[in-house]
């Protein structure tokens, strides 16, 4: 769907009287760094050419009223600016509302509320994180149109406030950050302790970030990631009784070893170990990336896959069933799921020449194995939130 048309849309939902403005933020894929990020440790994703599309304009009179293209069926869900609060009924709604809610929070002056109409070609229950991407392209919004000036750095972090305290989904930094300062051909290390982050140029010399969508849908909220987080965060204060750490992510796998029979049980050791080795797996495999040895990355994406489902036990069949497949093909440097888990992609490292047949055998195998015809797409890693000019 092109500019005109979104604007011709917000006409026929908000009436013609006032000019919106375009604005988008992309979803986002992880190549290494799964769990990492609310455990004080590195993530490595690049931000795609997927987008949620949001036509806006502000208003006077504190409401807020916000239709979605892809959820029709909702028709526009209206709320005060004063008095936001989370809803079942409000469905995918409730991500721009904690946006407005987290930016009240903070002091933040949209009291005039706004009309606003979203469109988005994010593949929805991926993995690919179209909450923070509807999270980000309101943000980004917002601050548009209020004259906010806030950094970009800083709406990430509304959008994940957004999603951890009015949502209720105890997610780290990731998704929205990635969203927020992505770079077209460049993937993101940030190191979630401290928000430091360097880009890095995905030069891949003639192989393809693939996206392979098991089709098998998740919700985090309903699913063990909270729980995950819990028993994280457990084994750290048992961690913390002898060591002056803040996160599992400032260990060394030497550090880990030599005192996780603090851990008492033994679960807990086992989410904590999976923290602190891929931490140091998406290290290496950043620097891997640098020196072009892209086998080496390929085979640490393998590597992080086996930790999510033996240590913190996220994948499930399907995502293993994509993963097995993918590990047997020609040309293939290296599989892993990315996301949450429970669902969702694979991503996968694979020879452009090689692509074709790829799709092919791994579709062949995966149906025999789920029942489920996966979906495929070449990652391209595109621009951060931001708004689309004339």
């Amino acid at each position: 769907m092109n500019k005109g048309e979104l604007k011709e849309q917000f006409g026929k939902i908000f009436g013609a009287a006032h000019t919106p403005r375009l604005f988008c933020a992309p979803a986002r894929v992880n190549l290494i760094g799964e769990h990492t990020d609310y455990n004080g440790g590195h993530v490595f994703p690049c931000a795609l050419s997927f987008n949620t599309y949001v036509t806006a304009a502000k208003r006077s009179d504190g409401k807020l009223r916000l239709y979605s293209l892809n959820f029709p069926q909702i028709g526009v869900v209206e709320a005060d600016v004063n008095t936001l609060a989370f809803d079942k009924k409000q469905d995918w709604a409730n991500y721009p509302l904690g946006v407005v809610w987290a930016m009240r929070q903070r002091g933040l002056d949209v009291k005039g509320g706004a009309d606003m109409l979203f469109w988005g070609d994010v593949p929805l229950g991926a993995g690919l994180s179209s909450s923070a991407s509807i999270e980000l392209a309101t943000a980004v919004a917002l601050n548009a149109l209020f004259d906010l000036h806030v950094a970009q750095t800083e709406l990430a972090k509304i959008g994940q406030e957004a999603e951890n305290k009015f949502v209720g989904m105890n997610c780290g930094i990731m998704d929205q950050f990635a969203s927020a300062m992505g770079k077209k051909n460049h993937a993101i290390l940030l190191d979630c302790n401290t928000l430091k982050y360097e880009y890095a140029p995905l030069d891949l010399k003639g192989v393809s970030i693939l996206i392979c969508n098991t089709n098998k849908p998740h919700n985090l909220i309903e699913s063990k990631y909270n729980e995950r987080r819990a028993q994280s965060e457990h084994a750290l204060k048992q961690l913390q009784a002898k060591l002056p750490i803040k996160a599992l992510g400032e260990l060394s796998e030497k550090a880990f070893e030599e005192n996780k029979e603090l851990i008492t049980d033994p679960v807990e050791r086992k989410r904590a170990k999976h923290a602190v080795y891929e931490n140091q797996r998406t290290l290496k495999a950043e620097q891997a990336l640098k020196e072009g040895r892209l086998e080496e990355f390929g085979k640490l994406m393998n590597a992080s896959h086996v930790s999510l489902r033996d240590d913190y036990e996220v994948t499930g069949k399907e995502l293993d069933a994509m993963a097995e497949a993918a590990w047997k093909q020609p040309g293939v440097l290296g599989a892993r799921m990315t996301g949450g888990g429970f669902g969702g992609c694979v991503v996968a490292l694979v020879k452009t020449q090689d692509v074709d047949a790829f799709k092919q055998n791994v579709a062949k195998e995966y149906r025999a194995k789920t029942g489920y015809t996966p979906d495929f797409y070449i990652a391209a890693a595109d621009d951060g939130a931001r708004e689309l000019k004339d």
